[in-house]
């Protein structure tokens, strides 16, 4: 188990982000809810759910991770960035002081275990990088009740705490906010180099991964970034991991206008000249929802929505037409 803390002069110092928050007696951080309490740092929001769901695992999004079945997903309050676009800023960005009831571990699993198609628990909605101790404890849990445990994480975390996370978590799905780090700095309070290290860490240990991008006009939408952006991941995280383009709409502290369909079009034809499989989320357009063979070309998944209808698959998520894999994590 990894030290979060350390001593730093009369204060504590929190290891868990790259903040590096030093803490005073009685302080939080800047996720606002891992406190110094005096002679530890201790996570206050243990327990505090703020939203429980059972979701199709598409909505995470996760396309390749045990498509077509659900996931309970669950998150708390507080997030480590401050992003003025925040499409959850009501829990992301706010800790309540009264909390009503606590979740213990156990009952999540219990409640998990009797959903219909549920593959396990996702940790969601806000940060839950910062959930640490909760999201590692529910997790173990899962593990020996053979769920599944997914984390949709901003991936701003030290590379320590993260390694912990890996022996735990089955797959994640990350935000790659923009390829430049002015963006970081501005929109979100944060940096992008802990992020790319937390995105190649995952990578190389195998755990399944994809990435997301939410592309706001004039702050992320640069052709030539994504072409920077998408051969870094596919020399780095490999061509073949799932990335998801998403559409921003107004939100929190930004009034940017939508993002047009015509760039999401067009930074998906340029991504899809290094990646495998690239998927545009949060648009009514039919374009970029399904999944087709890389090798012949035949469609084998279909999306509405959220609903994946699955075809031309056989029961270990190999293309029928010319048996190559599409699916690694995969259940008929």
């Amino acid at each position: 188990m990894v030290s979060l803390s350390k001593v730093e002069g009369d204060k504590l110092q929190c290891l868990l982000c790259p903040h590096y928050c030093k803490l005073a007696n009685g302080k939080t951080g800047i996720c606002g809810v891992r406190k110094n309490t005096g002679n530890e740092i201790e996570l206050i929001t243990y327990g505090i759910v703020s939203a429980v769901s059972t979701d199709p695992v598409e909505k995470k999004p996760l396309y390749h991770f045990y498509p077509g079945f659900n996931i309970f997903s669950i998150g708390s309050y507080g997030c480590n960035m401050r992003c003025d676009f925040c499409q959850n800023y009501h829990i992301s960005q706010n800790v309540p002081n009264n909390h009503i009831s606590k979740e213990t571990p156990e009952k999540l699993i219990n409640e998990a275990l009797k959903l219909d198609k549920n593959i396990g628990i996702a940790f969601t909605y806000n940060e839950p990088m910062i959930w640490f101790e909760y999201v590692r404890d529910t997790a173990l849990l899962a593990k020996k009740a053979r769920l599944k445990t997914v984390m949709v994480s901003n991936g701003f975390v030290n590379k320590e705490p993260l390694d912990e996370l890996l022996g735990f978590i089955d797959a994640f799905n990350i935000d790659l906010k923009a390829f430049n780090n002015v963006f970081y700095k501005k929109l979100t309070g944060s940096e992008i180099e802990p992020v790319k290290a937390g995105l190649k860490q995952i990578a190389q240990s195998g755990k399944h991964l994809e990435v997301t991008t939410l592309i706001i006009p004039g702050q992320n939408d640069s052709e030539k970034e994504m072409e920077m952006q998408v051969e870094w991941m596919a020399d780095e995280l490999g061509r073949d991991v799932p990335f998801h383009l998403s559409k921003y709409h107004p939100m929190y502290k930004r009034e940017d206008r939508a993002t047009p369909e015509y760039s999401l079009s067009k930074l998906f034809e340029i991504a899809s000249k290094k990646l495998t499989y690239v998927y545009l989320g949060n648009t009514p357009s039919f374009t970029g929802k399904d999944t087709y063979c890389p090798s012949c070309g035949a469609i084998v998944t279909r999306r509405s929505g959220f609903k994946a209808t699955l075809l031309n698959l056989d029961e270990k998520g190999n293309c029928t037409e010319c048996g190559t894999m599409v699916y690694r994590h995969f259940y008929l």
